[in-house]
């Protein structure tokens, strides 16, 4: 267990022109392991791992030309980065890919669950509504935001089980704390995989391994972009918002540093909204 540093100790490590500085935020050591990164969010979360001395970044889509993409901008910034097409809705793929990176690189220490909306179709607001539609429908939703997530836990805690390390972060959504009456599915997928996520954290907890989720609101990412085509849409929507903007992906991947890093040690299965205001959360 490490020991508490007094005021002295941290004074003098922090004083400039110390040789050695303390950086909590350094992830210097850890292997990260993104899904859904090749765009957006995912792609910003991957550059902020490297960009936060991570011993490598596994970037995962179910494009594999966009994870090629993200990882060649990794690699030609001078960090170290993996690219893997990875369908987190089929559990074998996501052992494969999991076992891939851990062979790689000797170990997955932080994996950031990223994948969601309804899966490579992307996110479709105009849905009809709950009652209209069939279970057909909700499969995507479900099985992105909400099955993934417990595929990719699956293959990922029993190594950090065995390395007694681990961060564990999920994006969800504000839609599955306040509730979305256009993504009714989604909404219950979101906040399935928030609820996932607080149990997760009491089961691995006695590992050193931790679990928390971040809630989005709306991002400008190549996914939403058609959202501010419509100015007079756009005016309603930040109404509604404290900070008067959307998010931008490195928002998100500001949080996801945080959490993955010796800074959050001692925070566990909590759902922090990272929203601009949106929704408040005590």
């Amino acid at each position: 267990m490490p020991e508490s540093q007094d005021l002295p100790t941290l004074v003098a490590a922090l004083r400039v022109g110390q040789a050695r500085r303390v950086n909590l935020l350094s992830l210097a050591g850890r292997v990260g392991f993104v899904t859904g990164a090749g765009q957006g969010v995912g792609r910003q979360i991957a550059f902020h791992l490297a960009a936060h001395e991570a011993k490598a970044v596994v970037v995962t889509d179910y494009h594999l030309d966009r994870a090629d993409s993200v990882a060649r901008e990794i690699e030609t910034a001078g960090a170290t980065a993996l690219a893997l097409r990875c369908d987190v809705t089929d559990y074998e793929d996501v052992v494969a890919a999991i076992a891939c990176a851990t062979d790689r690189f000797g170990s997955l220490d932080v994996l950031v669950n990223n994948a969601g909306n309804s899966g490579a179709a992307g996110l479709d607001l105009n849905q009809p509504p709950f009652w209209e539609t069939e279970p057909k429908d909700w499969a995507p939703w479900v099985e992105v935001n909400f099955t993934g997530v417990l595929h990719c836990a699956r293959a990922a805690v029993p190594g950090m089980v065995q390395r007694r390390h681990g961060r564990i972060i999920t994006i969800v959504s504000d839609a599955g704390r306040t509730g979305e009456p256009h993504l009714v599915v989604y909404s219950g997928a979101k906040a399935g995989a928030a609820g996932f996520t607080r149990g997760l954290a009491k089961a691995v907890g006695r590992y050193n391994i931790t679990a928390n989720c971040i809630a989005l609101a709306s991002m400008l990412t190549p996914a939403t972009e058609h959202l501010i085509e419509d100015a007079e849409r756009v005016r309603r929507m930040l109404q509604r918002y404290v900070i008067r903007r959307f998010g931008d992906p490195a928002d998100a991947a500001n949080m996801v540093v945080f959490l993955a890093s010796d800074a959050a040690a001692w925070i566990t299965g909590q759902t922090y909204p990272v929203n601009g205001g949106y929704s408040f959360a005590l």
